[in-house]
């Protein structure tokens, strides 16, 4: 590795462990010699400004098959070897950071090497082979889309794009459909049932969570260990996701429908944000109760756009409606509630009508 050139000198000449430093430098080389070192001014969060030696370098990851060069910055500061290096992925122009468990939106990378770090049993040349390790697993890079303007009806082509069991096809190139349920019980197994059996995604992912009241279920999905299907209790398994699906309740029987509002209002603190976070590109589906409100919740708590943040509404009700309506009357036309439920949710209000060929039934609204 070249440390001649004045400037790298100059720098390094500051640095606290000046000799374990160009030590450690040379069996980065000897190890990864495409790792080159330079000069820059890293700017801390404080605003600070320091000279710095950093490394740029390419990192072969294998995926699929193939192998791909990651860029890499390593910024060494002037503790090192002593302190770890902060990371960062480089992306070129047509490249694209997928946020994830290790990398953030900004592309600096975290690793368990890094929070870890006790040198001289961490070394740059170790953290380096985790981060190929990691990568390989989930990749943090992307190819860019190019050219066409996207579609300003996304989630309809999104959706449209899935491939249903009846053989209908998707779109060829297939895409990183990746969805996430959180929250346990009835609604959400119904949830990750009818998303496996309706929907081909690459990646399903369940998170049971502790403090609802839905929570349950995850232990049947980790005996079958159903194919595509990743069951945890860590919010970091979303991240990346293209749908999230918020089931969570913190709803008891012993309840009111308004006096839970508040509950569940905490009870998202700890989800929301966290989701949005890992799955910034994602759309998120509300079936918490109240749904209404809790939509309006999660959209404020995530700081996602509104077209992006969707509640469940009445339409799981009004499948029931129509099924019910289909074996008891033998009517085969949709049937719609229309309206927030409320307490007295086993008592709605009918409504003797047909509206453009449909049953309408209102719920009376909190």
């Amino acid at each position: 590795m070249d440390l001649s050139s004045e400037k790298i000198q100059r720098i390094l000449s500051k640095y606290k462990f000046h000799d374990v430093a160009i030590e450690e430098l040379q069996k980065i080389h000897r190890i990864y010699p495409g790792m080159k070192p330079t000069t820059g001014t890293y700017t801390f969060s404080d605003s600070t400004q320091k000279d710095l030696i950093r490394l740029i370098g390419n990192l072969p990851v294998k995926y699929e098959g193939r192998t791909y060069n990651f860029p890499v910055l390593l910024w060494l500061l002037d503790s090192f070897p002593f302190t770890p290096p902060i990371c960062f992925l480089r992306p070129t122009a047509n490249m694209v950071i997928r946020e994830g468990k290790h990398v953030d939106a900004r592309g600096r990378i975290f690793l368990p090497g890094l929070s870890n770090w006790d040198h001289p049993k961490s070394s740059v040349a170790g953290l380096l082979t985790e981060m190929i390790a990691k990568f390989e697993e989930d990749p943090p890079l992307s190819a860019k889309p190019t050219g066409e303007d996207k579609d300003p009806h996304e989630l309809l082509a999104f959706v449209s794009n899935f491939k249903n069991n009846d053989g209908v096809g998707r779109n060829q190139n297939q895409a990183n459909y990746k969805v996430s349920v959180i929250g346990g019980g009835d609604l959400g197994m119904a949830s990750v049932m009818s998303i496996l059996s309706k929907c081909q995604v690459n990646k399903l992912v369940f998170i049971d969570v502790a403090e609802s009241s839905t929570k349950g279920g995850s232990t049947d999905l980790e005996i079958f260990s159903l194919p595509n299907v990743e069951v945890s209790r860590d919010y970091s398994a979303s991240a990346g996701s293209r749908v999230v699906v918020v089931t969570a309740n913190a709803w008891s029987s012993e309840q009111s429908y308004v006096s839970v509002v508040q509950t569940n209002v905490d009870l998202y603190r700890g989800i929301i944000s966290n989701v949005a976070r890992l799955s910034p590109n994602a759309v998120m589906i509300i079936a918490s109760q109240p749904v209404d409100i809790m939509t309006h919740v999660a959209w404020r708590q995530s700081g996602l756009p509104p077209t992006h943040v969707i509640g469940a509404g009445c339409n799981l009700d009004s499948m029931r409606l129509s099924h019910t309506l289909d074996i008891n009357l033998n009517t085969h036309k949709p049937a719609w509630v229309i309206g927030e439920l409320s307490d007295n949710k086993g008592e709605p209000d009918w409504i003797n009508e047909i509206f453009t060929g449909s049953f309408v039934l209102h719920k009376q609204s909190l």
